[in-house]
């Protein structure tokens, strides 16, 4: 599916971007603009700036900048459809998407109708619990657990009862097929393939306290469901197998509630369970998610280090729990090439030590927040930690078992990125196992020594040129001036500026149909662009104009068109002098060279005489 240009455009007009930041964060004016502290970095002084008349915004500081869409983007961590959709749904249009290839049809029909199916899925669960008199028991559980009607509400809590058909069978009264309920893994068959046999289905949940587990926009994807009563050979908790909408290690649970305060913190409290997360969440601590299992993936790493510089794991104390924070540092502290081109820092990480027989819910319970608060900001980074706890778990005595130790902290330090920070621990480690530094760095995996070497390699690249100074001016005049923009697109523009380096952004302003004077025209073509694109336009939207236009224009235009006839001239004057060139050759070269030199001398004239072509 695809949403049309001109719903973009529509959209856009109907979304002053001053209110839509404003409904954010507070914004103060400054003259004809609006200013306030950018969301996208740390500052003391406002350089994240508004422009109402351009419908844009730009960070003079980091350089953020772009449409009304490209700030959603930002700001909620979402992809340009849902922001689209959701500032549609803001303005109350209708977005209406235009039908792709069969293929995508079929992907985006059965991802519309498995989340029809999941947030129906999740109010009839709901409604056992909060209404029905077969939730009693589970009302009961939840709230000795400390989770009052409003928060199951808050969080759509549910219940499944204790049927074998019992939401299969509401289900299909409401028009779902068996095949599509197996398929969304809220039913299952003794044989997970039988997905034909409508006899053989069943429902997944039973007698289970159920938790929607939604996507970081708030779409239910999929559930975790909690025994009511602990049965033996039963796991405690079960989650939605993997299906089209949800894959469980991409997830992390809580985060569409979380993530305005994960950003605002730059900190993530990372707990196990659904009931830790609520609790602390309910509690006042809100930048807390939860992994769908005991130990982070990789890729809800990655999705975490988009809002966060920090992690404090806040797993239970219990030998289970340790564990699971030793198997998410490899996550955490990931280097791999991909997502080093992707983020520009690496997470720390710290461990809050919770109490032997004692999990998040239970200290916060006990305990109350401020306690917590101070648990969280004193828990000591991940290695220092470890150290500490490895060295007193060990016979340092022990020659075997003190280099067995000093093997696993040197792969675990092969993680860490940064070379000071590595040098530092590895004097940490040498010191607590009492070992030569230099000996203990020789047990650094030579593959991770290697990669690092890359990795701070690509960190010194410089980054991507922005365009030379005249094809910046004339990007700033056609996007901001009609007279300009008409001049320019009078010209053969194409075939000269394919010659012309860095002209790419520049062949894109006048290959659309943007309306210098229409911001929401404007919103709809920086749409189109890479974020990259736009952050520059949004910096050349706010650049003062210079006066005389139509004489500027004509100027830079002029400049760049001898640029590329004196090119043209030096690479006709080297073949000329070729031996191996034939009469016929040798006279069109000739003919070549005059016509350059007359072009040459033609743009050297004074600006003013009218426009410049160039054949």
């Amino acid at each position: 599916m695809a949403i049309p240009s001109e719903t973009i455009e529509q959209v856009a007009a109907a979304n002053d971007v001053v209110e839509v930041i404003g409904s954010y964060f507070p914004l103060k004016r400054a003259g004809a603009n609006f200013k306030a502290l950018c969301p996208f970095h740390q500052e003391k002084t406002p350089s994240f700036t508004v422009s109402p008349s351009r419908q844009t915004f730009h960070c003079f500081g980091c350089g953020a900048g772009g449409s009304v869409f490209r700030f959603v983007m930002d700001y909620e961590h979402i992809d340009f459809p849902s922001a689209v959709r959701k500032l549609a749904a803001r303005a109350g249009v209708t977005v209406v998407e235009k039908r792709g290839a069969s293929d995508e049809d079929r992907q985006y029909e059965t991802r519309k109708n498995l989340l029809k199916l999941h947030a129906e899925a999740a109010e009839w669960f709901h409604e056992n619990l909060i209404k029905k008199e077969i939730g009693e028991p589970a009302r009961k559980y939840l709230k000795q657990r400390g989770i009052t009607g409003e928060i199951a509400k808050r969080w759509q809590l549910g219940y499944a009862p204790d049927e074998w058909d019992a939401f299969g069978g509401w289900a299909r009264a409401q028009g779902y097929d068996t095949r599509e309920l197996i398929t969304g893994g809220v039913l299952k068959t003794k044989d997970e393939n039988e997905t034909h046999r409508r006899q053989s289905a069943y429902d997944r949940f039973r007698d289970r306290i159920m938790f929607p587990i939604c996507n970081d926009i708030g779409e239910v994807i999929a559930f975790s469901g909690r025994l009511l009563k602990d049965e033996e050979g039963a796991a405690k908790y079960l989650n939605s197998p993997e299906t089209p909408l949800f894959r469980k290690g991409n997830v992390l649970f809580g985060l569409h509630k979380s993530k305005r305060a994960l950003i605002e913190a730059n900190c993530a409290i990372v707990c196990e369970g659904q009931l830790d997360l609520i609790s602390l969440f309910e509690a006042g601590i809100t930048n807390v998610v939860a992994p769908q299992g005991t130990a982070f993936t990789d890729n809800q790493a990655r999705i975490l280090k988009r809002y966060v510089d920090e992690v404090v794991l806040c797993f239970d104390a219990d030998a289970a729990g340790m564990k699971a924070a030793e198997r998410s540092l490899e996550a955490l502290l990931q280097k791999d090439r991909a997502w080093f081109n992707a983020f520009a820092y690496e997470l720390t990480v710290r461990i809050a030590e919770i109490p032997a027989g004692e999990d998040p819910d239970s200290l916060i319970q006990r305990e109350g927040k401020e306690a917590f608060e101070k648990r969280i900001a004193e828990a000591p980074e991940f290695f220092d930690y470890w150290i500490a706890r490895s060295a007193e778990q060990t016979d340092l005595t022990s020659i075997t078992a003190k280099m067995q130790l000093a093997r696993q902290m040197a792969v675990a330090l092969s993680y860490t990125r940064d070379p000071f920070l590595r040098g530092e621990l590895a004097s940490k480690v040498s010191s607590r196992l009492g070992v030569s530094k230099s000996d203990f760095e020789t047990l650094l995996p030579k593959p991770q020594r290697e990669r690092a070497g890359t990795i701070e390699a690509a960190a010194a690249a410089p980054s991507a040129p922005t365009p030379a100074h005249d094809i910046a001016m004339l990007c700033l005049l056609a996007l901001r001036d009609e007279t300009a923009r008409n001049f320019l697109r009078a010209q053969k523009w194409r075939e000269l500026l394919e010659h012309v380096p860095d002209s790419g952004i520049l062949i894109r302003i006048l290959e659309s149909e943007l309306q210098p004077d229409d911001p929401a025209s404007l919103n709809a073509f920086m749409a189109t662009l890479s974020p990259e694109e736009e952050r520059l336009i949004s910096l050349w939207l706010l650049q003062k104009m210079p006066t005389a236009t139509e004489t500027m224009v004509e100027k830079w235009w002029q400049g760049i068109c001898q640029g590329v006839v004196r090119r043209r001239l030096e690479a006709a004057k080297n073949r000329i002098k070729l031996p191996e060139l034939s009469a016929g050759e040798i006279v069109n070269l000739q003919k070549q060279i005059l016509d350059l030199q007359e072009q040459l001398h033609e743009f050297c004239r004074p600006v003013g005489g009218g426009g410049t072509q160039v054949s």
